[in-house]
């Protein structure tokens, strides 16, 4: 079977097995063929025969004379210039007749040869950035490169992870544990998406026309943004996936993912799955007061260097106007906190920064806009 599939299919074939499908036709029929031979898993086998399928649709299905084709001898593997000697039948008389014009010769169309894509490592050095309201406890996929395989409009890319028995214990002992939210587990399996850059820390980003199912389920997405402007295209808010309520919390049972999406020029993208554990804006509270309350020296010094005349300015500071009302809750503040890149003394209340930031995470200062992430946060004493 696997000697019949052109480009497309043995390409489509090492990147489920996650080996590199970049390279010639003989080049990705020798990767498949050793494949083979190293024994290849039962899903292996499935994708096999549903790239035969589509290949050759047949109404009869699959005779045993077809499955036989899997099974790869022992030998040297094809060099490009060989013939690949097709099996016998049982009697041993006749050769098995290959499908339909299915030149096994090293025919390479040179009009083709540039549309090949370039080299993608299949798990590259990327880099999540880190989510305040998640802790991560395992990779179950680490960033895997979604590159464009041919010229097609869309892609497709099939993924598979397992859980151990701990794993499913976390997550079915985490059931509940969370009084009035959406899900029903804190300890969840996380899919993220992201650009496919190495430079820094990768923001969630979500590939155009993204479908995902997991386990042959069609997964819920974040819905489109409004378009900022006339003519923009809509976006997903950027944000990580929860899957849990479609794995299969076994030990024995893989779980199978598979993404479509619209191949772009130039542009790749990077799926990960992690088990990660949800926090509060309580528990993130209780962790940066942990951290501990700056000294209200450095407050005071930072008042009298806004209070300092500058000479090279004609205009002076005389007084500072700060208000104990938080600008968020428009309360008095309980927990006054800001940013250690915020330059202003107006401070905002941390419990209530937390909350708003837990229903829909944006991390900006309410008082001068700038981002004011969660690590760079400071209770001001």
């Amino acid at each position: 079977m696997v000697m019949s599939f052109r480009v497309s299919e043995l390409q489509v074939l090492l990147g489920f097995a996650g080996r590199n499908k970049s390279g010639r036709k003989q080049e990705l029929l020798a990767k498949a063929v050793q494949l083979l031979r190293s024994g290849c898993s039962p899903a292996l086998h499935m994708k096999i025969k549903e790239l035969y399928r589509r290949r050759f649709p047949r109404k009869g299905g699959f005779t045993p004379s077809d499955l036989s084709m899997l099974h790869v001898p022992a030998g040297p593997l094809p060099s490009p210039g060989s013939v690949c000697h097709l099996p016998y039948d049982h009697a041993g008389a006749t050769p098995i007749p290959p499908p339909p014009l299915l030149p096994l010769a090293p025919k390479r169309d040179p009009d083709l040869q540039h549309l090949s894509p370039p080299a993608h490592p299949v798990h590259p050095d990327v880099t999540m950035r880190r989510l305040p309201f998640y802790e991560v406890h395992d990779e179950l996929i680490k960033p895997t490169t979604l590159a464009s395989t041919n010229s097609q409009r869309f892609e497709e890319a099939h993924f598979t992870f397992a859980l151990t028995p701990q794993q499913v214990q976390q997550i079915l002992t985490s059931r509940d544990l969370l009084p009035g939210a959406k899900c029903d587990y804190t300890t969840q399996v996380q899919l993220r998406f992201c650009l496919c850059e190495t430079s820094c820390p990768q923001e969630d980003y979500f590939p155009p026309n993204l479908f995902v199912k997991v386990n042959g389920k069609l997964c819920p997405l974040p819905g489109y943004l409004p378009p900022t402007k006339n003519g923009a295209e809509p976006k997903r808010p950027s944000r990580p996936v929860n899957i849990t309520p479609l794995a299969r919390l076994s030990a024995t049972v893989p779980n199978t993912i598979v993404v479509n999406w619209s191949s772009e020029f130039g542009r790749n993208y990077s799926l990960s799955v992690y088990l990660v554990k949800q926090l509060t804006s309580g528990t993130l509270l209780q962790k940066l007061r942990a951290k501990g309350i700056r000294n209200p020296d450095h407050s005071r010094a930072l008042i009298k260097e806004k209070l300092t005349a500058d000479p090279d300015s004609e205009i002076a500071t005389t007084s500072l106007r700060v208000s104990l009302m938080c600008p968020l809750g428009k309360m008095r503040l309980a927990v006054p906190c800001r940013a250690i890149t915020c330059s202003h003394l107006q401070c905002f209340d941390a419990a209530l920064y937390l909350q708003m930031n837990e229903k829909k995470p944006t991390w900006t200062c309410p008082v001068c806009d700038k981002r004011a992430p969660y690590d760079g946060l400071i209770i001001d004493g």
